[in-house]
């Protein structure tokens, strides 16, 4: 694993950079998830091998460090995103972004204009408002979900089989998840739903067949994006059906 140190905060970003030919792709974890955890066995899948491939653990999630002073807002989290993108890649690169990830990678592309020559977006958040289940911790403030929110949102998890992720979020910064939710919750202006549709590059949104039908479906393709599908897989395609998530990829940057 390596560092990036961010130039504005002491704290680092811990990153795999999987060596290989081709346009660099970046892989974005959404919220209680860690890269780390989520994509070495996409990475590796035999359609992606011989790829440069970068998994990132955003700040406060994964091996990553856990900054007490920083936001970890969508745009503080695509602040760190671009600068350490700028410092790792020369050349042009293609994003991938889930859940939260999702919005971030929108963000960060239009932050990073054309170095990102695609994006694709694993079931992204795309309106403000968050599901019930954002809605639920943000409706707490951080100091109760810090105390108690927190460990009872992984145990609820685990108790209902969700064991990688609960596992996942229990190692993650309570403060982070409660304000990565509250700004997920809070939106952006432009949305992040607006800000996709404007961009000028391929940009693909892949959903899991379980997470089907699903009202997006048809109108991102009418707004410009391809879409995909991952088969025996919902909204954690990455842990449901790896190897169909790497072939989505495929597609998506190809």
């Amino acid at each position: 694993m390596k560092a990036f140190k961010v130039p504005w905060l002491a704290a680092n970003l811990m990153y795999h950079d999987m060596q290989g030919d081709g346009t660099p792709i970046i892989l974005i974890h959404g919220l209680g998830c860690a890269s780390s955890c989520d994509y070495p066995a996409v990475a590796s899948d035999p359609c992606l091998v011989g790829k440069r491939i970068i998994l990132v653990d955003l700040l406060g999630s994964g091996f990553s460090e856990r900054p007490i002073e920083f936001a970890y807002t969508i745009e503080e989290h695509t602040k760190v995103l671009a600068s350490f993108i700028s410092e790792v890649c020369s050349e042009p690169i293609s994003l991938f972004g889930h859940s939260m990830g999702g919005a971030i990678a929108i963000a960060t592309a239009a932050q990073l204009g054309g170095k990102v020559r695609r994006i694709a977006l694993g079931e992204p958040n795309l309106d403000a408002g968050g599901g019930v289940f954002s809605k639920q911790i943000a409706s707490m403030t951080e100091h109760d979900y810090v105390m108690r929110g927190h460990q009872e949102t992984a145990n609820n998890a685990r108790a209902n089989g969700n064991v990688i992720w609960a596992s996942s979020l229990s190692r993650s910064a309570a403060y982070a998840i409660h304000r990565g939710v509250s700004s997920l919750v809070a939106g952006s202006t432009p949305s992040w739903r607006k800000t996709l549709y404007e961009m000028m590059i391929p940009k693909t949104v892949i959903f899991g067949a379980r997470s089907l039908p699903n009202a997006d479906f048809e109108s991102l393709q009418y707004y410009g994006c391809s879409v995909e599908v991952v088969a025996e897989a919902g909204h954690s395609m990455a842990w449901d059906n790896p190897s169909g998530l790497a072939t989505a990829l495929r597609n998506s940057f190809s």
